[in-house]
């Protein structure tokens, strides 16, 4: 049991409240529209859970001992290094192992482009989990696995031995339509990963002649979604208008047949709210990008096509941090999806199917849920439970549940969403979206109703309590 103030939850307890509840008020809010009044309940604790600074905090008392490394601060890092404290116990010894001061979320981080948020707004260290939690953390990357010997070599020429590893390393980029990765950092910046590139490409935004041309291309699935690429195409389109013109033009280049996630909202936002500015066009292949001449051509419908754009913004395909040849990842054989990209995990406890002294979980993990800032909050929580459960000798959880929730924005003040809920299905191994009853035949996301500024209002409320449920 973990104390908390003067409420207490078991790891359980807690487990299905983050799968339901973290994700805010508005995907909660549809589910009450389907007569689930009783979720209230669970998010109102969830919300005094994740947000009352003024609690202390107890870790539980296990006996667990050893030494577990996590590599990586990200969403997935940060909360399971948290949460293996928090129900692990004082005893069990965690790293976290990052190279950088600070995470900056890559939720959100679309309105820096039109001066909705600041990066800053978007920053978030590693106090609280050192303070609050004991969980130690080391400022270097990783550059090498020793598996055998249960080692971690560190950019800094250090090594440090674990006695079990949790990798949750993110993505990186790969090199793509004639650009190198140097040319992202530069150029034609794709702002996948908040920070520097996103304040280049909102300067290019800025520095556009009236009524030109932004052009953006979005990989085929899977691809990592905060930030989405619909809703940075509205949030462009947005700005041009009221900025440089309403004959600018957004034109966006998918590799995708149609649009991945909230296609009526999007479909609505494109041809209406945004209509005549963006052009939306799927199935695109051979994309060419001169980086110099902001020159791109495509083929779409058998035709191929020359653009002359004023901004270049290519969000090229990506895999697991490590996972190129030569990486760190790859050496170590984790990198075992069938396109050598992802890692396959157990979902039940995030466990390698390469070697089950290793877990991963976050964007680099492969196994049926979103790559997405939210969900890997979710798989955290999964993977920390399943983790004591495992070195307790305890049985595992046979049916874990997550939801994937996350809000749009489409203008600076109005915003949709997109929520489901995952369950573990046996027959295939990987998690699946749920209907209601829990019936995974054929069950689909909801989306919301309509695009609003209660929307927009609510994305402020269900990103502070997820923050605060990682990082705080």
């Amino acid at each position: 049991m973990t104390k908390f103030k003067h409420i207490r939850y078991s790891r359980r307890q807690i487990l299905l409240m983050g799968a339901v509840a973290t994700s805010g008020l508005l995907p909660l809010k549809a589910l009450t529209d389907d007569n689930h009044e009783s979720d209230h309940d669970d998010y109102d604790a969830e919300h005094r859970f994740a947000n009352n600074s003024n609690s202390t905090y107890a870790l539980a008392n296990t006996g667990l001992t050893g030494n577990i490394i996590v590599v990586g601060g990200g969403m997935a890092g940060s909360t399971v290094a948290k949460y293996l404290r928090l129900w692990g116990g004082s005893q069990l010894n965690v790293t976290l192992v990052e190279p950088n001061a600070t995470y900056t979320s890559n939720i959100m981080s679309n309105l820096v482009l039109n001066n909705g948020r600041t990066l800053s707004s978007l920053s978030f260290d590693y106090t609280n989990l050192s303070s609050k939690y004991g969980v130690s953390v080391k400022h270097a990357a990783v550059s090498g696995i020793d598996a055998s010997n249960k080692r971690i070599s560190l950019s800094d020429n250090t090594t440090l031995a674990y006695d079990r590893l949790i990798l949750a390393p993110g993505i990186e980029f790969m090199a793509a339509y004639g650009l190198t990765t140097a040319d992202y950092d530069s150029r034609t910046p794709h702002a996948w990963h908040a920070g520097d590139q996103t304040r280049l490409l909102r300067d290019q935004i800025a520095n556009m002649p009236t009524n030109g041309t932004f052009v953006m291309t979005i990989p085929a699935k899977p691809y990592r979604c905060p930030p989405g690429p619909y809703e940075r195409a509205c949030l462009v389109a947005d700005y041009l208008k009221k900025n440089k013109g309403s004959a600018s033009r957004v034109i966006v280049l998918d590799e995708n047949s149609s649009i991945q996630a909230e296609a009526e909202n999007f479909t609505n936002a494109f041809n209406n709210i945004h209509g005549g500015v963006i052009t939306y066009v799927p199935s695109v292949t051979g994309i060419q990008i001169n980086a110099s001449t902001k020159q791109v051509s495509y083929t779409a419908g058998g035709q191929v096509s020359n653009i002359a754009a004023n901004v270049v913004n290519p969000i090229p395909p990506h895999r697991a941090t490590g996972s190129n040849s030569g990486g760190w990842l790859a050496n170590a054989g984790l990198n075992n999806s069938p396109d050598g990209r992802w890692c396959l995990v157990n979902p039940l406890s995030y466990q390698s199917t390469a070697n089950q002294n290793i877990h991963v979980l976050g964007d680099a993990s492969n196994c049926g849920l979103p790559k997405a800032g939210h969900v890997a909050n979710q798989e955290a929580k999964i993977c920390a439970d399943a983790f004591v459960r495992l070195m307790s000798g305890q049985q595992q959880d046979g049916a874990p549940v997550a939801n994937s929730a996350c809000y749009s924005p489409i203008t600076n003040t109005t915003a949709s969403w997109l929520t489901a809920v995952y369950q573990y299905d046996g027959a295939t191994g990987t998690m699946k979206v749920a209907a209601n009853g829990g019936n995974i035949s054929g069950a689909l996301p909801t989306e919301a109703n309509s695009i609003t500024a209660k929307n927009f209002q609510q994305m402020n409320t269900w990103f502070n309590t997820l923050m605060s449920d990682s990082f705080s």
